[in-house]
């Protein structure tokens, strides 16, 4: 028998968060489904998603596989080509290519074929991540519109507050005077500035967390914004036992009863995707029914409270994150976000296709 873990990935939520990014939107929508569309599987995820204008993602084999596999859509690599070997292949699978650095503009003469690259050129407007700095725009836009290998050029930005108060407004000044001399199509909007700052949707936005059904805002719940979870986390219960006040749980002995306790064992742990540094009292569903997690989380087990729930055992369903316990909620109390979560769910977990 296999370990009773796995998470179910609901393909019509995809489509259905999909949708709701082009309710709200204009734009051309190039879907992120990088890191295995966020932990979901990167071929089921890019054909449940199989509406949208493009696919961003990093992997240049990630990208071949795509185009193998019958997508015609734009294919957009996030942080471009590494070294002048990739770009033959680039160009075979008519990639888009991000450029966010002098050395790459310096590769492009390597590319086999005239009119071969979409390139999208990517500008630092104060993320001081990846980009061009706004001195050295109107050099690298020169360079680019006068190379034999370049056929098309997309500006774009990325912002690094559009989920917070700081908001868009000083990144978004500055894209806008340095696309302003230009005739080339714009890229902006991460989910949070799609679905808050319809000024910057342009002509192609680019949603990731919100087509897994996670709010990009802290304040936000993704069921407000009318999103579905697509990832539920689920295992199940492979020990209970009685414990007496006084007594400690797990590595280290970081929660000790005050009263005596029922507990539960539920296989999933750090070497599965959850966070070791989830601390007592994250919540987790036991049947259906809210309760929370007790002590550290083991590379396999982790604990939690069956106090209030007499009928749970062995064999009870535990659902980590997912539907009815929005995973955002759980990473807010494990101190992280998300984004990690999902990313991180391991190998050794199935993942279990469904249509709703």
């Amino acid at each position: 028998m296999p370990r009773p873990i796995q998470a179910r990935i609901a393909l019509s939520a995809l489509e259905h968060n999909l949708q709701a990014a082009r309710r709200a939107t204009g734009a051309r929508i190039m879907a992120v489904i990088k890191a295995a569309a966020y932990g979901h599987g990167l071929l089921p995820a890019a054909e449940a998603l199989g509406a949208a204008d493009g696919f961003a993602l990093l992997d240049l084999r990630d990208a071949a596989r795509l185009r193998e596999a019958g997508f015609r859509q734009t294919l957009l690599l996030l942080e471009g080509f590494f070294t002048p070997d990739d770009l033959p292949l680039a160009a075979e699978h008519d990639l888009a290519c991000v450029i966010h650095h002098a050395q790459q503009l310096a590769m492009l003469d390597s590319c086999p074929r005239r009119g071969a690259l979409q390139v999208w050129l990517k500008v630092n407007t104060g993320m001081n991540r990846l980009g061009f700095a706004p001195r050295d725009v109107p050099a690298a836009m020169e360079k680019l519109r006068s190379h034999a290998a370049v056929r098309d050029i997309t500006l774009m930005t990325h912002f690094s507050h559009a989920d917070e108060a700081a908001g868009v407004a000083a990144q978004t000044e500055v894209f806008d005077a340095l696309a302003a001399p230009y005739r080339a199509a714009r890229s902006l909007a991460n989910s949070a500035a799609l679905l808050r700052y319809p000024a910057t949707h342009a002509d192609w936005v680019r949603p990731g967390i919100m087509l897994y059904g996670a709010s990009p805002f802290a304040e936000i719940p993704a069921q407000q914004i009318g999103l579905r979870p697509t990832m539920t986390l689920h295992s199940r219960i492979i020990s209970a036992r009685e414990i007496a006040a006084g007594e400690s749980i797990g590595y280290g002995g970081t929660f000790c009863a005050q009263a005596p306790m029922r507990i539960g064992v539920v296989a999933c742990g750090y070497a599965d995707g959850y966070p070791r540094h989830a601390p007592s009292g994250t919540p987790v569903l036991v049947e259906g029914r809210r309760t929370r997690t007790l002590g550290r989380v083991s590379m396999d087990m982790l604990c939690v409270d069956l106090s209030a729930l007499p009928d749970a055992d062995v064999g009870s369903r535990a659902t980590l994150w997912g539907e009815g316990l929005p995973v955002e909620e759980v990473a807010r109390a494990a101190g992280t976000i998300s984004y990690e979560l999902l990313s991180a769910v391991s190998g050794r977990v199935p993942l279990v296709y469904r249509e709703s």
